[in-house]
């Protein structure tokens, strides 16, 4: 059978390299009683959501673009604004994303105009985030999707929890993060997984390559904002979950295959 010819409604990798058709509007999460933020197209029914966990000490404004990207093709982003202390919980930050999706899947957003399904809801994150993210997809089975790019072990531990998690998970690491190395982390959580993973490198990406802008934990952590991290997480993020959140099963073969400046990593999984 041949392949249904691309399209913004049927989008291919390359598509999914730019902004989406959508125009977005962005809201406050507070509204539903979590601190935070919300992107959301202007208007769609039954839409797939995503929310993305913040790495330590990061504001969720450092990952604006990311979110409004996601939005742009028609993903509901939500971005809770919770854990920002330098001895934060995870565990309650796993805790307010999967409070935050069944908050705003159960909500009329955009007076009615912007509607969740309940059955289409992922989580995401970056580095303590990241494993916030698989925390949350461990103790929540509504959760269907798990994105994670630079993800760090957290307290409860993130690998032990990922043999919890029987949903399709993408593990992107950074080649260049010497803070959070693959080895350490983002591979052990791989390996652990229950459900299918993927794990790929990033071959340029380092620590904080994925938060916007700049922040005093830039010169910390000796990583600053990366435009092309930027560029080729959020294209395989907004890729991924709209396969395996929206059954755009035509994405499938490109995320599998070769894609320019990064790396699938073959795992021993299980």
């Amino acid at each position: 059978m041949a392949r249904t010819a691309a399209s913004v409604e049927n989008p291919s990798l390359e598509y999914l390299a730019h902004l989406g058709p959508y125009r977005v509007a962005r809201g406050e999460l507070a509204l539903a009683g979590i601190p935070g933020v919300v992107f959301a197209p202007l208007s769609g029914k039954n839409l797939p959501a995503v929310a993305f966990g913040h790495h330590w000490m990061q504001p969720i404004e450092r990952y604006a673009d990311t979110l409004r990207y996601f939005a742009s093709w028609g993903i509901v982003a939500i971005g809770p604004s919770t854990e920002h202390g330098p001895l934060p919980s995870f565990a309650g930050l796993a805790v307010d994303l999967a409070t935050s999706l069944s908050l705003i899947a159960h909500t009329r957003l955009a007076e009615g105009a912007v509607t969740v399904d309940p059955a289409k809801i992922g989580v995401a994150g970056h580095g303590l985030g990241g494993g916030a993210a698989v925390l949350a997809a461990a103790q929540d089975s509504e959760i269907k999707a798990v994105a994670t790019v630079n993800a760090a072990n957290t307290r409860p531990s993130a690998i032990t929890a990922a043999g919890l998690v029987t949903v399709p998970g993408l593990h992107l690491s950074g080649g260049k993060d010497v803070l959070s190395p693959p080895e350490a982390n983002a591979t052990l959580i791989a390996e652990g997984w229950a459900g299918p993973v993927q794990l790929r490198t990033i071959k340029k990406a380092s620590h904080l390559g994925l938060a916007e802008g700049k922040h005093w934990t830039n010169k910390l952590t000796g990583s600053e904002a990366e435009r092309a991290t930027q560029q080729v997480a959020r294209m395989l993020m907004t890729a991924f979950f709209l396969r395996h959140l929206d059954g755009q099963e035509q994405l499938a073969d490109d995320l599998d295959g070769k894609i320019s400046g990064t790396k699938i990593i073959e795992i021993g999984h299980g």
